[in-house]
């Protein structure tokens, strides 16, 4: 494979896993704010470790494969543009709160520190 194509090959990977781990992440941090929120705070805890254990069985490869070409920075970085894009609709989706201009300069944010952090790769 050309280096080019593997560099592509690798960094879609590990988005696609780290995107994948944060539906679960996302859920078993804020899902049971909806569904459980009468029930103890220990029992929401354990249901959340239970979905949590699925966001490591994605989010431990999809860094593995990442650190093969990028740094632990650039990875960081990757994963909190992922989170606040999986966040924002499930928010609004799943939670039903409205979108606020907050998610957009929040989002402005990110992609300067995108650009900070892969500048010169």
């Amino acid at each position: 494979m050309p280096a080019t194509t593997s560099y592509a090959w690798i960094t879609a990977q590990t988005v696609l896993l780290l995107a994948c781990s944060n539906v679960f992440m996302t859920f078993a941090w804020y899902g049971h704010l909806k569904n459980m929120s009468t029930a103890p705070w220990y029992v929401a805890a354990i249901v959340s470790w239970g979905i949590a254990l699925f966001e490591y069985l994605l989010q431990v490869p999809a860094n593995r494969i990442g650190y093969q070409i990028l740094g632990v920075g650039q990875l960081k970085i990757m994963q909190e543009v992922i989170t606040l894009t999986v966040f924002v609709p499930f928010s609004m989706l799943y939670l039903h709160t409205p979108f606020k201009l907050d998610y957009l300069w929040a989002a402005l944010c990110m992609v300067g520190a995108v650009y900070f952090v892969f500048r010169g790769s």
